[in-house]
């Protein structure tokens, strides 16, 4: 019914939204005489942020359409390689006349990218991918919208999730490197064990984790005792919803992302509140550039997709209640996930001191997993002075993160070591 009543609101403010729209662009016309007045600049003002605030957000744009190496603009196009109803496997694909004009005439480290599913695209990366292309080839799992997948399709649960991992590690091949940022932590731990237990020829080189909760037991956030204070059935009974018409998935039972998008901007709705106003203010002032930082920021944020039913609940259930990875009790159809057998894939932990959502502990807990890889095949990095999104995104991840990132994989690759 949630669902339904937040469909029918969207329809019903429509012609409010259009209204609003069409008052924003008389305003700011540069054939109305009165733009530039008090009164001009607030009606424009406010028609904009309501215009904003009730319109929906879609799949975001990469806008990747070029890197940087060695001082020489090199052009970047996106390629599907594999695909399932579930997900799509990009490669960042370089223009390869361009990389040899900027002396690059060997192939770099491949490395799997593989971004949550917990609601928002997978553009969230966007900046991890920007630091990645220059001196990798970067493929990127671009996960589906569960309420996009006709039902026809059939189920997608956590089994699938990690079943997904590993069919797009194999088909990179050549042993890849993988790096797994916030919730796949567990489902690509788990894919490398199986992999590593097989002897497959398509497990990763190296693993990196990336504020993921392997380990959801050490330093607990919010967001985990919430996990653990609710009852399993708390979670079925409120947090799942039925797709509603128009979308191909109608019928399919679905954790909305606009509901966990609620919850997140609940933690912090001051700042929300106050990052609005601000954004008013500035369209009123003729700050263009903070108007636009606003917009870019929040058509990322607001721009959110839905899980399935099973993945979600199997998620909370094995990941945030059970802990089942950690234990050791963790199976994958009906096979028990050993993370003991991983032994020539090597790890690399990073967490940030001030992680609100997977708190320090939960990531280095890998470590502890897997005691059969050499140490000197490990490393375990402490981001100071950052938060979740700043382990992944930011000048503190460009500067001083992702440095430490990109060695670790060339020291762990027997193809590019010194």
């Amino acid at each position: 019914m949630l669902y339904s009543l937040k469909e029918a609101s969207y329809y019903a403010t429509t012609p409010i939204r259009l209204a609003a729209r069409m008052t924003r662009d008389f305003w700011t016309s540069p054939l109305n005489p009165a733009r530039d007045s008090v009164m001009g600049r607030n009606i424009s003002a406010g028609a904009d942020l309501f215009s904003n605030v009730t319109r929906r957000y879609g799949r975001p744009d990469w806008g990747i359409d070029q890197t940087e190496v060695n001082g020489v603009k090199v052009r970047v196009r996106q390629t599907v390689v594999w695909e399932s109803p579930w997900c799509r496997l990009i490669q960042f694909d370089r223009d390869m006349a361009d990389m040899r004009r900027a002396g690059k005439m060997q192939l770099d480290p491949g490395v799997l990218l593989v971004a949550p599913l917990s609601g928002h695209y997978a553009t969230l990366l966007r900046g991890t991918v920007e630091a990645l292309i220059p001196d990798h080839a970067v493929f990127v799992t671009d996960w589906s919208n569960a309420r996009d997948v006709p039902m026809a399709e059939g189920r997608f649960d956590l089994d699938d999730y990690i079943d997904h991992i590993r069919t797009m590690l194999g088909v990179m091949g050549a042993r890849a490197h993988v790096i797994g940022v916030c919730q796949p932590g567990p489902a690509v731990l788990a894919a490398a064990a199986m992999m590593a237990e097989d002897k497959d020829p398509g497990r990763p080189r190296s693993m990196t984790f990336m504020g993921s909760p392997i380990d959801a037991r050490f330093s607990p956030t919010v967001t985990n005792r919430l996990a653990e204070e609710r009852p399993f059935t708390w979670f079925q009974s409120n947090m799942i919803y039925t797709v509603p018409p128009p979308h191909p998935g109608v019928l399919r039972r679905v954790y909305p992302g606009f509901v966990q998008l609620a919850s997140f901007m609940s933690m912090n709705m001051e700042k929300h509140q106050e990052a609005h106003k601000r954004y008013f203010d500035h369209l009123v002032a003729g700050d263009g550039d903070s108007a636009d930082k606003h917009r870019v920021f929040y058509d990322e944020y607001l721009s959110v997709l839905d899980l399935t039913e099973e993945f979600y609940l199997q998620t909370v259930e094995k990941v945030f209640q059970k802990h089942l990875l950690p234990k050791g009790e963790l199976y994958h159809r009906g096979r028990l996930v050993d993370p003991k057998a991983i032994t020539d894939i090597a790890l690399m932990t990073v967490e940030g001191e001030l992680d609100d959502i997977s708190g320090v502990g939960q990531t280095q807990a890998a470590h502890g997993l897997c005691p059969n890889i050499p140490d000197d095949r490990k490393e375990l990095y402490i981001q100071p002075g950052v938060g979740h999104y700043g382990v992944f995104n930011g000048r503190r991840f460009k500067e001083e993160i992702f440095p430490r990132v990109a060695a670790f994989i060339r020291r762990t690759d027997p193809d590019f070591a010194s």
